[in-house]
């Protein structure tokens, strides 16, 4: 079981390449590419299958360890329990060769267990005028250390996403095209820049807490006005919907 083709194959003994590519969200000629070349698909992939077939994450990039480190398959291949309980006592019982580990661009080791892998949704937030919310599911996941997020941001990954932002209003601080890290557990009214959902519509700002329940928001370009928010309206269809901890740019 050294390829990462025999590894998925051991998952899904009984369906053909063209099912298993449908079942983990690759096409035909796609996962072909990959097992022709000995390689392995994209992160949010291997992700996939993970998620599907529960197996180990670390044994299905690499082929080191167990298939199901409980001895038993979970998710939708509980039908594997007993084949993968025999394959696991056979990798207990002896050392098997293995594909070689995930390597970094200079060839060193690369620990996945250090990593999260947190979802960037194909949404636009506004530095402007506002964008319409309208598919809300993640196009793919972008790598951050457990490390950081847990002592920098001090937060759980399961409280992040990621979005684009779009627009201008923002520019000095954020500009069009920028990728920014949303924890949508800091979803009270605070000082920074922050998420909202005003109707249908997303926007990132500057906030500022006001007495009386009011939230100032405000552009980094005095070009866009700023103005009040009255949170104690129920009828004003706001939602702050996260703050903004991190952002990404390319130059």
């Amino acid at each position: 079981m050294s390829t990462f083709k025999d590894r998925l194959t051991l998952l899904w003994p009984e369906k053909s390449t063209s099912e298993i590519a449908d079942k983990i969200g690759m096409s035909y000629v796609g996962l072909s590419k990959v097992f022709s070349k000995d390689a392995l698909p994209k992160a949010d992939t291997l992700l996939k299958i993970h998620e599907v077939s529960g197996c180990d994450l670390k044994w299905l990039m690499t082929g080191e360890g167990v298939p199901f480190p409980k001895g038993a398959a979970t998710g939708s291949n509980q039908e594997l329990q007993e084949p993968v309980a025999g394959y696991n006592a056979k990798w207990n019982a002896k050392s098997i060769q293995t594909a070689p580990e995930v390597l970094d661009t200079l060839g060193n080791p690369v620990d996945l267990s250090e990593f999260v892998f947190i979802p960037r949704y194909n949404v636009k937030v506004a530095a402007g005028h506002g964008y319409a919310v309208e598919d809300e599911k993640p196009r793919f996941t972008m790598a951050f250390r457990k490390y950081w997020i847990r002592f920098y941001l001090h937060t759980d990954p399961k409280s992040l996403s990621v979005v684009k932002v779009a627009g201008d209003s923002m520019e000095g601080i954020l500009f069009d095209g920028d990728n920014v890290l949303v924890d949508h557990s800091r979803n009270q009214p605070g000082n920074g820049l922050y998420v909202l959902r005003i109707g249908e519509e997303l926007i990132v700002k500057r906030t500022q807490t006001l007495p009386g329940n009011y939230l100032l928001v405000s552009s980094a370009n005095e070009a866009y006005q700023p103005f009040e928010l009255n949170l104690a309206d129920e009828t004003s269809g706001v939602e702050i919907i996260g703050k903004v901890v991190w952002f990404g740019r390319q130059i």
